[in-house]
């Protein structure tokens, strides 16, 4: 009896998420087939495919579902990217590209987060924006979306970041290379230079290896390094966070945790995976597990926004984020040949 009652709460609580969390997987799965057959990026095909499916976060059976993706599946998303990264990989980068990444990170968000403020936007919008850009896109703005304070507007904003940091990673896996190739760069600069500007993971891949298999090569460790920049910039958001709460800029806002529980986990699976005691089939299984989590995670936030909502940002944003991704192409330019 006592066994029964311990495990009849899960079981309800189960069968209460279910609908919604199936509608989620319903979506990325479709999501994913469509990305794999017509070549567009699948966060921006689950968007797409979530707000056409928003009714479905009305009230009713899915919607407690699709909140719970939204916020928690997210998270473990957000945590097993660890699995991606070792810490031999970010030392075998030397400190050229280590001081060009992390002066990229740095210096990308602050001036996103100021010229957030001059726009009229608060600067966690700017550090969203930034962060997404400067850091892997997507996922980026997921992760910190998930670390920045609630707010009514949250889910539109971080909704548009992915859109947007999606669609302007897909121009510059087309045009970056052709730069590249116009600036004269050999294999290793064009690594560099792609792994230093191209927003998703998915793009810096395939930019990189459509030169060359070491240009790929050297992109991917670079832009893995830039995911590795994630867990600093989520602790400095955490710690913005906690200093408006307790400074009454924010009443709404609980003080949330130095480190949220998702970035704990992503700095102990990164030294795990550091390790080389985690096998190559627990590595692909939790890469592809952590894909599976955001996308199902972003198709849940796009069931919860409505487009007319979205419609209604202005020209101000789009052209925050335009700004975001020239400043860092130019920034990365600059940088090599100073650090060259």
């Amino acid at each position: 009896m006592l066994l029964a009652a311990r495990v009849t709460p899960w079981v309800e609580r189960t069968r209460f998420l279910a609908p919604g969390l199936l509608a989620c997987g319903v979506v990325g799965a479709a999501a994913g087939f469509l990305s794999e057959h017509y070549g567009a990026p699948v966060m921006l095909f689950a968007l797409l495919l979530g707000m056409a499916m928003n009714f479905l976060s009305a009230e009713g059976p899915c919607q407690p579902g699709i909140e719970f993706t939204a916020r928690h599946v997210l998270r473990v998303g957000i945590a097993l990217l660890g699995l991606r990264i070792t810490l031999a990989q970010v030392a075998a980068l030397g400190w050229g590209p280590l001081g060009l990444v992390v002066l990229s990170v740095v210096l990308t968000i602050a001036v996103s987060m100021v010229a957030a403020r001059l726009l009229g936007f608060q600067g966690l919008f700017g550090l969203l924006t930034g962060g997404a850009t400067a850091i892997c896109g997507a996922s980026a703005a997921l992760a910190l979306a998930a670390a920045l304070p609630s707010h009514p507007q949250k889910d539109r904003a971080t909704l548009f970041t992915v859109i947007g940091v999606s669609a302007l990673s897909t121009m510059a896996m087309v045009a970056y290379p052709m730069l590249a190739r116009a600036l004269g760069m050999d294999a290793q600069q064009a690594g560099i230079f792609l792994g230093a500007t191209i927003h998703d993971v998915a793009q810096v891949v395939g930019a990189g290896y459509s030169l060359s298999a070491q240009t790929g090569d050297t992109a991917t460790l670079v832009k893995l390094l830039r995911v590795a920049m994630l867990l600093p910039v989520i602790v400095f958001a955490s710690l913005l966070t906690r200093s408006r709460a307790s400074d009454g800029q924010d009443d709404s806002a609980a003080r949330p945790p130095l480190l949220p529980w998702f970035a704990v986990a992503f700095a102990g699976l990164v030294a795990a995976n550091s390790t080389g005691w985690v096998p190559q089939p627990v590595q692909a299984a939790g890469n592809d597990l952590s894909r599976w989590c955001l996308i199902a995670a972003i198709a849940g936030i796009g069931m919860k926004t409505h487009l007319k909502e979205l419609a209604t940002v202005g020209l101000k944003p789009v052209a925050l984020m335009v700004g975001e991704t020239l400043f860092l192409a130019g920034l990365a330019l600059l940088l090599m040949r100073w650090l060259a």
